[in-house]
């Protein structure tokens, strides 16, 4: 291959994700406006015509401004691919480091900041727009932009170093740097995984203890009779931000919580609300998470090795403009430029990753029918 033909296969990769996504999107919408008239027949007696319609809406204003949002990011995106942006950039953090790992940690900065200025217009269009229209939206101004503040400063605190540890893994460990790469990256994932409910979740949130009560009673015999010892039920105060519910457990060993939202207890009954968690449950007990970790490693140990062929490719280093020769000396440079090129290149595995997830979904379906009052 030549770095012409990688960047035609490229173009055609980036158009056809584009062009399939906004397909299903429109097909989506379609769906919901043909049937926003009547609710279907399942739900007649739950649901009421003017909150089915409430619903509708939504979906069709959250549609519509995810289809903005994906053709203004593809403005980017060719940039950085066809149009030289990744050397320009490369060439602009000589200007503000020399060390050659820091150069490729600030190119991440740019690339970040650039993904940010895109996203973060229509973040708050969704917040402070779709979601105030329909009644959702709890946050201030003043909170969405600490929640931005705080979530820069852990990626940069978290993210930053380990990336400079990843380059510095490239050149230290020679043709085989992609497999110590996998090694620290899936450490990193499961580090994560521990320390997110005790350090980071309550960066964002206060979570209080579940109160005595008809819920709690509840909730506990569901896990006796599921056998699902957690470090505790928390409350999470989800209403300062959406009136939306949820509930999830989280972590693993003595880590694991399961968390409700404010919003899903003003809601739900209790046989409601058990039925919620006896899905969730599911996933643990189905060994979801064991599974999914174990896919996830795999894929990316594949993909990691795949990089490193690509990287050594000549072609490859020319599709973006850059010389074969700073590839070799700047594999954090390279290994960016793999970043850019994964998504449109591996679009097709989405549905593959979506049937799987389903597969999951309907067991942990099956699970709280089981297991939960609301189920029998």
């Amino acid at each position: 291959m030549n770095a012409f033909g990688f960047s035609s296969l490229l173009a055609f990769a980036v158009a056809a994700q584009l062009g399939v996504s906004l397909w299903l999107l429109s097909r989506h919408l379609r769906h919901v406006a043909a049937h926003r008239a009547a609710v279907p027949n399942e739900f007649a007696a739950q649901v009421t015509l003017a909150s089915h319609q409430k619903a509708a809406d939504y979906v069709q204003a959250k549609g519509g401004l995810g289809r903005a949002e994906m053709l203004v990011e593809l403005l980017p995106t060719l940039w950085l691919l066809f149009a030289g942006g990744l050397a320009w950039l490369w060439a602009r953090s000589e200007m503000f480091v020399t060390n050659a790992i820091a150069r490729e940690v600030v190119l991440i900065v740019f690339t970040s900041i650039l993904g940010s200025l895109i996203s973060l217009p229509f973040s708050w269009r969704r917040t402070f727009g779709i979601e105030t229209k329909f009644g959702f939206n709890k946050t201030s101004p003043a909170l969405w932009w600490s929640d931005l503040a705080k979530q820069t400063a852990m990626g940069a605190l978290i993210g930053l170093p380990f990336a400079a540890f990843v380059f510095w893994l490239m050149r230290a460990m020679g043709d085989v740097w992609w497999l110590y790469v996998w090694a620290a990256f899936m450490t990193l994932q499961l580090t994560m995984l521990a320390i997110y409910p005790r350090f980071i979740a309550p960066l964002f949130n206060k979570f209080t203890p579940l109160a005595e009560g008809e819920a709690k009673a509840a909730i506990e015999g569901l896990l006796a009779r599921t056998g699902f010892a957690s470090g505790g039920l928390f409350v999470m105060d989800g209403s300062k931000r959406s009136a939306h519910g949820n509930a999830y457990f989280t972590g693993f060993g003595k880590t694991k919580r399961i968390v409700f939202y404010d919003t899903l207890l003003e809601k739900l009954t209790v046989p409601q609300m058990e039925a919620v968690l006896a899905h969730e449950l599911g996933h643990f007990k189905r060994n979801h998470l064991v599974k999914r970790l174990f896919v996830f490693g795999a894929a990316s140990l594949g993909f990691l090795a795949l990089a490193a062929w690509m990287m050594r490719e000549a072609w490859f280093a020319a599709a973006f403009h850059i010389s074969p020769a700073q590839f070799s000396e700047f594999p954090g440079l390279a290994l960016i430029a793999f970043s850019l090129v994964f998504g449109p290149l591996f679009f097709w595995l989405t549905p593959l990753g979506a049937l799987y997830s389903r597969k999951h979904e309907f067991e942990a379906d099956a699970f709280a029918v089981e297991n939960s009052a609301q189920g029998e």
